[in-house]
């Protein structure tokens, strides 16, 4: 059986079941796992599918995916980004890290940095940090969003306001082609506003995934970041409007 009959099959099943794994359509279709490996690689390129850690599942577009299928997504890519991030935040410094799996991978990045402090709305990313007797951790109020441990809300942007960060790390859900950092949760987006606002120095932190979602509400755009770090080229239209804004961005590939 070929690949182009294999793929519309695939994706009725993920439109089914949620997601597939590489050993449950090798044993389907009878064919090695190396194929479902390409025929999964070939659906994430074209944006039909997002691989995550053994399988894959279907792309967002309104509603974000599971946080912990967040988390496998692109995992090493995350990782290599983070360590670029990391190295670019000096000892004593005072940043803050928003919600996301990516600032988390820059959390467990700042585990050797010394005298920091960071302010964090993500209860993961302080459980992080705690493990660093180096750094104080400062955790805003707001309510807390059981699904991945995220604070939002007024009481948030109320806490981000009596600080002024040197430096501010977010993540999104999506970046537009024209620039736009998207996200799904309109109260999360005014919670990354804030910490813009309170940033001298406003970096991002998104995987290319992140170009292949779309998302609803609108964060800022890449003019408002100072250095956006990715693990994988930008498209040159969107490299083109970087230059224009003077938008820094730090290419970290995720080691073979």
């Amino acid at each position: 059986m070929s690949q182009t009959i294999r793929y519309p099959e695939i994706l009725e099943i993920a439109r089914r079941d949620g997601k597939v794994t590489v050993e449950n359509l090798a044993g389907h279709f009878g064919v090695t796992l190396q194929t479902i490996r390409r025929d999964l690689s070939d659906l994430a390129d074209s944006g039909r599918l997002e691989r995550v850690h053994g399988g894959a599942v279907l792309p967002s577009g309104t509603t974000n995916i599971g946080y912990e299928e967040r988390r496998r997504i692109n995992a090493e890519g995350k990782a290599a980004i983070a360590r670029a991030c990391a190295a670019q935040i000096p000892d004593s410094s005072a940043i803050f890290l928003n919600i996301g799996t990516s600032t988390e991978a820059v959390a467990a990045e700042l585990m050797h940095h010394r005298n920091l402090l960071v302010v964090t709305n993500n209860m993961n990313v302080a459980n992080i940090l705690a493990q660093n007797r180096d750094c104080e951790v400062i955790v805003t109020g707001g309510t807390l969003r059981q699904s991945d441990g995220g604070l939002i809300g007024d009481i948030t942007k109320s806490s981000i306001r009596q600080f002024k960060f040197d430096i501010g790390v977010i993540g999104c859900s999506a970046i537009d082609i024209d620039g736009d950092i998207l996200d799904f949760d309109v109260q999360e987006v005014g919670v990354s506003q804030a910490i813009l606002t309170r940033s001298r120095r406003r970096l991002l932190v998104a995987d290319h995934s992140k170009f292949k979602r779309t998302a609803p509400a609108r964060i800022a755009t890449l003019g408002e970041i100072d250095t956006f770090f990715t693990d994988r080229r930008v498209h040159p239209d969107l490299l083109a409007r970087c230059d224009e804004w003077q938008t820094a961005i730090v290419t970290a590939p995720a080691l073979d």
